[in-house]
């Protein structure tokens, strides 16, 4: 069955790479050369939206992140990047950003595993089908953009069409030769070190990164051991000019990118007594915890530019993400066997099961350590062909038509292993057998296409578009008791969607300073392997104004999505099982409202003044009674909230910027929350308050200072995977830059 699945992709592949082949070869295209390329047209490759330009213009919302926005704070978090987007919902988990869980207009957010997230305009999620679970992470503090879609205009990016999509812009290869070396210092022993280099000449151009953070880790655990990480990233590119002398030009991009990462991170958190007395404690039964993990991606890139009006891009990438996370799992008292999510969130009727956990109790065969070992591929190629004109009355026509063939797998192998812990320090007693905890392969075959046509004349523009996915969910167990993987004890289940996902956008401007926009789409999620199990579907709408008012900036959105069908996933990472399973919720609603507000208080050759204001409105709540396995769900009856979205939240943004220093200050107030559906158990609201300075020591040298949660707010982030976890506590940070 593996090898079947194998043979047809292959087949995709050749048919695919054929028809980019022949498009090749034409080299005469009659076209009328005189029009120029509009700004509201993406000329690159890698990205979704290119320019804060293409953002505000656009019939859905979106948002476009800078490379000057990103370099105000030179933040490693991602959620602190995303913070100033209104639509993003998340929680933390770790405290330093590793691993994500993001929604968009009120998705589940567990492990950002219902939304499209891409690198370079790439599913990067380590299996996007078959295992969406985000474990692997790009690392925002060598992107140079973050392009953020939602409404309508996101059916481009499936197979998630409910929220939206992020597209993270990895470091581009320059105009010409450029480079940048920075290293930053500070609290918990954190550091990172950053260095790009990179040229274009002659037709040829490169570029070269290298990127470490490391930190000992902000939290507590006995003999003083490191609770922290140390993560290692290598990037490369390469481009050439193809054919030269002919009339059609063409580019050929090799990208290489490698991470490491060793994180001495668990999903044993606190109980609440525990929690107030110390935040930053870590019990230790969690002295063994670590996640291993190792990430690999090839990507091609081939650009077919006719002329300025038609352009065929296409891509053929490999990713490969290995991984073991070496963690605890159940606590054993008394022959009594919990899972760690049951014990801490119910400790009052587990205390022997705690006092083993913090290490007040000997005992042998304690506790169960698994190693959630897995191994992930997702491969494929697609192509996107573009082309625009101008028609009668000067109207404006764009037609863009993706292809995409893929195929990802998820391979679990694990097993547990059983300690002992005497006077509060870990010893092991046994190996698990291989396979006993996990021996299977799931995996997904996908062919994707859409067509997107927008027709624009004078202040109007339309935009209708329809996608198509046909998906084959697959998993092949080879049982608990199988090691050698005998084909003869194989289980197999197979489960076939195909879906049309159809959008359309609207946009009227008015003038040069009001315009109104809309949209309605289906939102889209794929269903798990079992055989007749139904996809997540949803009717989303929304409907935005934008205004320019003397020096201030807005955008106002009103949203709704109206979920026929929820899904949930079993996941170990939200107190559940682990198997990554759906599961039906049934009927839900998500409503809200987005504000954005920008200005430039002052703006002149001395001295500017930059304000940015984001508010988000989020209503979410089911509209079905069920039962759920899940700790971050548990019992839902209709009217319950959708746990872990705030209904508020609010990030404000001031800085001060001349020619010499630049000091920005950052707020951000996240509101309580419930972690569980009939909201009985809550995170509190915190506001959290940042700062960073910049000094232009001289050119090309900048000296860099940050202070993240100023005033040392001790707060909760998250109940799940299993206890209350802290967010980062007071830090500074200092470092050099420098460019050439």
């Amino acid at each position: 069955m593996i090898l079947n699945k194998t043979n047809q992709f292959s087949k995709y592949l050749f048919l695919l790479l054929t028809f980019n082949i022949f498009s090749q070869s034409s080299e005469k295209v009659t076209l009328n050369d005189s029009i120029t390329a509009l700004d509201e047209v993406i000329i690159k490759a890698n990205t979704i939206l290119g320019n804060k330009f293409v953002a505000k213009n656009r019939t859905g919302a979106a948002y476009y992140l800078s490379s000057k926005e990103l370099a105000k704070f030179n933040y490693t978090d991602i959620n602190r990047v995303l913070n100033k987007i209104s639509g993003i919902n998340f929680y933390e988990e770790d405290g330093f950003g590793l691993r994500p869980n993001i929604s968009i207009r009120g998705t589940s957010p567990e492990r950002s595993s219902k939304i499209a997230i891409m690198e370079d305009g790439i599913l990067i999620s380590p299996a996007p089908y078959s295992a969406s679970s985000a474990y692997y992470f790009p690392s925002i503090a060598r992107m140079q953009a973050v392009e953020v879609l939602k409404g309508s205009s996101q059916i481009q990016y499936g197979p998630y069409t409910t929220g939206g999509a992020i597209n993270f812009v990895s470091t581009e290869i320059p105009e010409s030769f450029k480079g940048k070396v920075s290293s930053s210092y500070g609290s918990f022993k954190t550091g990172q070190t950053h260095l790009t280099l990179g040229n274009n000449s002659n037709d040829f151009g490169y570029m070269f990164e290298y990127l470490n953070y490391n930190s000992d880790g902000f939290k507590t655990l006995g003999n003083n051991l490191n609770t922290g990480f140390d993560i290692n990233e290598i990037t490369s590119k390469i481009r050439f000019q193809l054919f030269k002398k002919r009339k059609t030009k063409q580019n050929l991009e090799f990208k290489f990118h490698h991470y490491d990462e060793i994180s001495n991170e668990t999903y044993l958190g606190l109980s609440e007594n525990d929690f107030k007395k110390n935040p930053f404690r870590r019990y230790p039964g969690s002295e063994k915890d670590k996640m291993d993990a190792e990430h690999i991606q090839f990507l091609v890139t081939h650009d077919l530019n006719f002329n300025e009006r038609f352009k065929i891009t296409t891509n053929a990438y490999h990713n490969g993400f290995k991984r073991n996370w070496y963690k605890l799992d159940d606590v054993v008292f008394e022959g009594s066997s919990q899972k760690i999510s049951k014990v801490i969130s119910n400790s009052q009727n587990y205390t022997g099961h705690i006092s083993i956990l913090k290490g007040l109790s000997d005992s042998e065969n304690a506790l169960k350590v698994k190693a959630n070992n897995r191994e992930y591929v997702s491969k494929g190629v697609q192509t996107k062909i573009d082309y625009h004109w101008y028609g009668d009355n000067n109207s404006f026509n764009d037609l863009e038509i993706g292809l995409r063939v893929h195929y990802d797998e998820e391979d679990r192998f694990q097993w547990e292993d059983e300690y002992s812990i005497t006077n509060g320090s870990m010893s092991l007693d046994s190996y698990g057998e291989k396979g006993s905890q996990g021996n299977r392969i799931s995996s997904a075959n996908s062919f994707a296409s859409y067509i997107m046509y927008k027709y624009k004349i004078k202040g109007f523009t339309v935009s209708p578009g329809l996608r198509y996915e046909s998906i084959t969910l697959a998993r092949d167990d080879f049982g608990k008791n199988n090691p050698s993987r005998n084909i003869n004890d194989l289980s197999s289940r197979e489960n076939k969607v195909s879906v049309f996902i159809p959008g359309i956008g609207v946009n009227y401007t008015i003038n040069n300073k009001f315009s109104i926009f809309g949209g309605i789409h289906k939102g889209y999620s794929p269903p798990g392997s079992s055989i007749g199990q139904k996809s997540e579907e949803s009717l989303n709408l929304e409907l935005g104004g934008r205004f320019s008012i003397n020096r201030v900036n807005a955008e106002i959105i009103a949203y709704q999505n109206d979920y026929s069908n929820l899904l949930g996933n079993d996941l170990a990472a939200t107190g559940g099982f682990g198997e990554l399973d759906p599961f039906n919720a049934g009927k839900a609603l998500v409503n809200g409202l987005e504000i954005l507000l920008t200005s430039d208080f002052v703006e002149n050759k001395n001295i500017s003044v930059p304000f940015s204001l984001t508010y988000t409105l989020t209503n979410s709540k089911f509209l079905t009674d069920f039962g759920s396995t899940q700790d971050i769900w548990g019992e839902v009856s209709y009217g319950d909230r959708i746990p872990y979205i705030p209904q508020h939240q609010l990030n404000s943004n001031i800085g001060i910027k001349t020619n010499k220093f630049e000091i920005n200050f950052n707020g951000n107030y996240n509101g309580k929350f419930s972690t569980i559906a009939d909201g009985s158990v809550e995170i509190p609201s915190y506001f959290i308050f940042d700062i960073s300075f910049k000094y232009k020591v001289r050119s090309g040298i900048t000296y860099t200072s940050k202070i993240i949660n100023l005033f040392d707010e001790k707060y909760a982030v998250s109940r799940a995977p299993a206890g209350l976890r802290p967010g980062h506590p007071f830090g500074i940070y200092t470092g050099l830059e420098y460019k050439f």
